[in-house]
């Protein structure tokens, strides 16, 4: 049937002529299309730089697949029953591929290794409901460095696993979530990334071989520093950092080392737990224990219009890539380390970039582009030619991408004066004409941003002639740290006065009609979108929580204690501040709600746990409001099952046409 090959907007004509029923199949069929655009990213290199390892979606779940650096048919490595997170290839042996794996969707991931031909598939955690993390390799290729909360529920500390002998050894304790980043070329200093309360980090450098955490990062709270990375002879640190500044740079700390007596060694070396093989290495490579002394941090890339995302460094240690925040667009530049000389990298295809990983000669730049209208695909760089290819091409039958909307950027003052941003999603031709209705979808984090990426739901709400306005309200990152630091506490009363302005932005330009504007969001969107139809139930006609928050009582007590422990500083102490919590929680004021809500939730959540949507289900139920519950038994934190993200859109945008197509919706 011609409909089959029809692009969304195209379909808009078509839906006015047909009975409802019609329009349904029609809606399920869009929203099935949409749901199976592929997805390919994270790409890892080869050691001989010839092939990638990548994560695509190609088989209706994420999973590890290779393909060509030069282009060609992907190969798929893993086909299991649960999503892939994390993919690294060995930087030494072609044959051995480590990944992450989260059983159900849940936050405590399996780390695995297995070779690219699928073969000898391995699991090197125990399994369970152990929280683990895998974030790479040592450069020798003999270790993996992980992250585990085994030891302590209330921490992800870090752990290196040697391959060969498969034991695993504590390398450091965190509080809270610690990330295991890099290791220097002679395996002897780790760096750590801990982040013992949201919204301020630290950087460290731990001793492998000795005694030894040395933090990096000495500032006045809050800040933001990460992604550390050694230079090739280990005596100089490049991280992100905000350190005296408002906009995330790229900095380098250098660092000076003397060496120890060998009384001094004796008293600094680690070696509880290791095997022979580990001591011999140890006892090998070191002569005495070195002490070092931290030189003040120095800003080498900064802009005051942008935040730095993340960046890479070529093994020679000589070029930087850089991936700037541009008001949530990337760009891409390159930095000679040397002269400290920025150039601008080639035009991106689409508006986001991420996953930078430079092949072992650094010629090649693998990369993560996607945008609103442009699905995720790996690309390469060639740095000699300045080229830019496309490696992975994901596939979208039957949507012709040039038919989405890519969205326009726009500023609004907030009840304060400040100045808040948003994507507002609306058809060709629409603007100038009559307010109509409009969906506003508030992004999770809170520490997030709001980016024109592609959004299925989004797709298919425009479909059905309902735009979608998607603000970054304070507490939002890309900002600054300023910005990002607006709703931290007490503050977070002014990021809900937020959500009445970005109605009353709306409804002033004429964008929305009063009576026809829904709210929606996910995790602490989800949070956002019940606290919006609490304290300003006259203002929205429909509402969809998707697993979010709406106790902090029970969100604190049911989350994984690590999790727990880094969010006192973002929503409150549980402990010191319970009449806070109380207040912010929507559950004490769902007598107010007047709204139709849809609530959709992974069963296997342990970051929201399910708690929270049985609670505002319930309490909606017990007051006679329209209420639809959709519970994913086999999901996590989020949805990623092809038929599952087909169910949850189609449900949450046949919500929003039933309440918002025609003012009576309430």
């Amino acid at each position: 049937m011609l409909r089959r090959v029809l692009a969304p907007l195209a379909l808009l004509a078509f839906w006015a002529a047909v009975p409802a029923s019609a329009a349904d199949d029609d809606l399920t069929e869009l929203v099935t299309r949409l749901a199976k655009i592929g997805s390919c990213g994270s790409p890892s290199f080869s050691p001989d730089a010839k092939r990638l390892a990548v994560i695509c979606n190609l088989s209706g779940l994420p999973q590890v697949w290779t393909v060509p650096v030069e282009g060609g048919w992907p190969t798929q490595v893993t086909a299991l029953d649960d999503q892939v997170t994390g993919v690294a290839w060995s930087p030494t042996d072609p044959d051995v591929l480590a990944f992450s794996l989260a059983p159900g969707g849940g936050l405590n991931e399996q780390v695995y290794v297995v070779r690219p031909n699928g073969l000898s598939l391995q699991r090197i955690t125990e399994g369970g409901k152990i929280n683990n993390r895998l974030y790479g390799w040592t450069p020798d290729g003999k270790y993996l460095r992980l992250g585990s909360n085994r030891g302590n529920p209330g921490s992800i500390d870090s752990y290196i696993f040697h391959l060969g002998l498969g034991h695993l050894r504590l390398a450091a304790v965190n509080q809270g979530s610690g990330s295991f980043e890099d290791v220097s070329e002679d395996g002897r200093w780790g760096l750590v990334q801990r982040v013992k309360s949201r919204g301020d980090a630290n950087v460290s450098l731990i001793g492998l071989r000795q005694r030894a955490d040395v933090l990096l990062t000495l500032h006045q709270p809050p800040g933001s520093f990460g992604h550390p990375r050694f230079s090739p002879d280990g005596r100089t640190v490049y991280l992100l950092s905000d350190q005296d500044r408002d906009r995330v740079a790229l900095a380098r700390v250098r660092l000076a080392a003397r060496s120890g007596s060998r009384e001094e060694r004796e008293e600094a070396e680690k070696g509880e737990g290791e095997e022979e093989e580990e001591r011999e290495e140890r006892a090998a490579g070191e002569e005495a224990p070195v002490f070092w002394k931290v030189e003040p941090q120095e800003v080498i890339a900064g802009r005051n219009d942008a935040d730095l995302s993340t960046f890479a460094l070529t093994e020679d240690g000589k070029t930087a890539a850089l991936l700037w925040n541009v008001a949530g667009e990337s760009r891409l530049s390159f930095l000679e380390l040397a002269t400290l000389k920025e150039t601008p990298g080639p035009a991106l295809p689409g508006a986001l970039a991420s996953g930078l990983e430079f092949s072992k000669d650094g010629r090649l730049l693998a990369m993560t582009v996607s945008g609103s209208n442009l699905p995720a695909d790996v690309w390469v760089v060639d740095r000699p030619s300045g080229a830019l290819r496309q490696v992975t091409f994901s596939p979208h039958a039957g949507i012709l991408l040039e038919a989405l909307v890519a969205p326009k950027l726009v500023t609004f003052k907030a009840h304060d004066g400040l100045e808040l941003s948003g994507w507002l999603y609306r058809l060709p031709g629409e603007a100038g004409v009559k307010a109509g209705p409009v969906v506003v979808s508030f992004h999770g984090g809170p520490e997030a941003q709001e980016r024109p990426s592609f959004n299925a739901t989004y797709q298919a709400l425009l479909a059905r002639g309902i735009s979608v306005f998607a603000p970054n309200v304070r507490g939002s990152s890309g900002f600054g740290k300023r910005f990002v630091n607006l709703d931290n506490g007490e503050k977070r009363v002014d990021a809900i006065k937020d959500i009445e302005d970005c109605v009353g932005f709306l409804v002033g330009q004429g964008i929305a009609d009063p009576k026809r504007v829904g709210i929606m969001g996910g995790s602490y969107g989800g949070y956002m979108t019940m606290v919006g139809l609490t304290e300003y139930p006259e203002l929205f006609a429909a509402g969809a929580d998707l697993y979010g928050m709406i106790n902090f009582e029970t969100f604190f007590s049911h989350t994984e204690p690590w999790m727990a422990a880094i969010s006192t500083s973002e929503y409150g102490d549980p402990a010191t501040q319970k009449e806070l919590l109380q207040r912010l929680s929507p559950i004490h004021k769902v007598d107010r709600i007047q709204t139709p809500t849809i609530v959709l939730h992974g069963a296997n959540d342990t970051n929201v746990p399910v708690v929270e949507a049985e609670q505002t289900v319930e309490s909606l139920k017990k007051r006679g409001i329209p209420v639809e519950y959709v519970l994913f038994l086999d999901e996590g934190h989020g949805f990623r099952k092809t038929p599952n993200k087909v169910r949850s859109t189609v449900a949450v945008v046949e919500w929003f046409e039933k309440y918002l197509k025609d003012a009576g919706g309430k």
